[in-house]
């Protein structure tokens, strides 16, 4: 594996641009010979698409995807504000 800094800015960079997951609020670290992805998505596709792409740029990586799903939900009720 190469330098740590520039495989994870790398697999950052893909993550941002690949149209699949176009996603910048993942973190990834590299732990020896592991890739970790952290963060919130918001569907479970999601989840598995980043690790796609992942090992699609690192077939021989072994990867942890610590990545938790999301769900937003709408407000219930309204905010009042004092006047």
């Amino acid at each position: 594996m190469d330098q740590p800094q520039y495989v994870v800015a790398h697999l950052r960079r893909a993550l941002a641009e690949d149209p699949r997951t176009a996603e910048l609020g993942v973190h990834v670290t590299i732990r020896g010979a592991v890739v970790v992805l952290d963060g919130e998505v918001t569907s479970a596709d999601c989840k598995q698409q980043m690790e796609t792409v992942v090992r699609e740029q690192l077939p021989q990586a072994e990867i942890h995807n610590d990545v938790r799903v999301r769900t937003p939900i709408a407000p219930t009720g309204s905010e009042h504000l004092p006047t």
